[in-house]
């Protein structure tokens, strides 16, 4: 008697809900088809539009986000499953996981904040919490950089958004510095007269403002000579290298020496 109940209900349940099972697995699997088209055919428009490259991996991840979660609600609701009782329930555990993922919830609003502000954008160069590298990406949770030495650095959202940061890429022009030397007893005004020269030669280095060159220092072993001049940024450090091996050719050519750290050591005798 048991046993054919049980296969009645057995039966019964499997003929009611076979159908909306297999057909809410046809709607996930076409449903995952067809948001990836969609999220696909977004980005498309979004590389036509003119919108900030900084926003567009987060407006794909948005979508795609929310396409996901529409399909998921679907998928329950032919199930069967009442979404009044699950929204609620959902409400609950969202609470829950909302707690628990309270730093997730936070790179998420840091997130936007970085995109609304714009501290820096996609192709930026910044130095932050003890990292420089170039902006690749700017994604719901975190940024992407990537090193001078094609390294890639994952930093949260939540951090960055609220700490300090330098972008190298604001400004057209930037200062470059340098400190060279000559030793005591060499001619200050000669090697004046070379640095002038040199960066009056040097194409890069911007007429306005003028290249600033003066002894910053009588230092130990040196007298130091302190050289600031403007360039555009992207040609910073191709001029900072070029201008170190011209100085050192020119000083060399003239006969000015560049000290290196030395100590004198005396010795006394005493007798014992």
């Amino acid at each position: 008697m048991n046993l054919e109940y049980l296969v009645e209900k057995t039966t019964e349940i499997a003929v009611t809900y076979a159908p909306k099972l297999v057909g809410a697995i046809l709607v996930w699997i076409i449903g995952g088809w067809i948001i990836k088209g969609l999220v696909k055919g977004f980005g498309k428009m979004l590389e036509k539009s003119k919108t900030d490259e900084s926003l567009k991996p987060f407006l794909k991840s948005i979508i795609n986000a929310a396409l996901r979660v529409m399909l998921v609600i679907s998928v329950l609701t032919m199930i069967g499953i009442e979404m009044t009782s699950f929204i609620a329930i959902l409400g609950a555990a969202g609470l829950a996981i909302g707690m628990a993922l309270s730093g997730t919830l936070q790179n998420f609003a840091g997130g936007v904040v970085i995109l609304v502000i714009k501290p820096f954008k996609v192709g930026d160069v910044i130095e932050t919490q003890g990292y420089i590298g170039t902006v690749k990406t700017i994604q719901i949770f975190h940024t992407t950089l990537t090193t001078a030495d094609n390294k890639t650095i994952i930093l949260p959202n939540g951090s960055l958004s609220s700490s300090s940061l330098i972008n190298y890429s604001t400004e057209e022009n930037r200062r470059v510095d340098w400190t060279f030397c000559i030793g005591y007893g060499d001619d200050i005004n000669i090697a004046r007269n070379i640095l002038n020269e040199l960066c009056q030669k040097e194409e890069r280095i911007l007429e306005e403002p003028l290249p600033f060159i003066a002894v910053s220092a009588l230092a130990d072993n040196s007298v130091n000579f302190t050289v600031r001049a403007w360039v555009k940024a992207s040609d910073l450090w191709d001029v900072h290298f070029a201008m170190n091996e011209k100085v050192y050719n020119e000083f060399n050519k003239e006969g000015l020496n560049i000290p290196f750290p030395q100590m004198d050591i005396h010795i006394h005798k005493t007798d014992k």
